[in-house]
């Protein structure tokens, strides 16, 4: 699935990172907790979350997330959108629940783990 698919799935704003739009994602993960994100498996994946801190930026980063999709209408200081800049990361704000941003694309065929529906 492409971030441009992501964005009107979710009825989204882009934050940052226009010019990534037409990059595929193959899996997502949504998480408040970094340390499960860590542990998640990385492959071209999009991060939802309502954490709003910069070490969100540094863990997609280290993750090779490619984009960062802040559910609950939560907006990131201006060091996280320099952070995502530096590193090619897409940041997208929803106003929906993390619950319903991920089973919206689920339902639409982006799973977890890269499996398909």
């Amino acid at each position: 699935m492409k971030i441009i698919n992501i964005k009107e799935l979710l009825d989204a704003e882009i934050i940052c990172g226009e010019e990534y739009l037409g990059k595929h994602v193959y899996s997502a993960c949504g998480s408040d907790m970094m340390s499960d994100v860590l542990a998640y498996v990385k492959d071209q994946a999009v991060l939802l979350t309502g954490l709003v801190n910069s070490q969100v930026i540094r863990t997609a980063e280290m993750m090779d997330m490619v984009c960062i999709v802040f559910v609950r209408s939560k907006s990131p200081n201006e060091e996280m959108i320099k952070l995502a800049k530096e590193s090619g990361i897409v940041l997208l704000r929803t106003s929906k629940r993390l619950y319903d941003a991920c089973g919206t694309l689920y339902v639409n065929g982006l799973v977890g783990n890269g499996k398909k529906l």
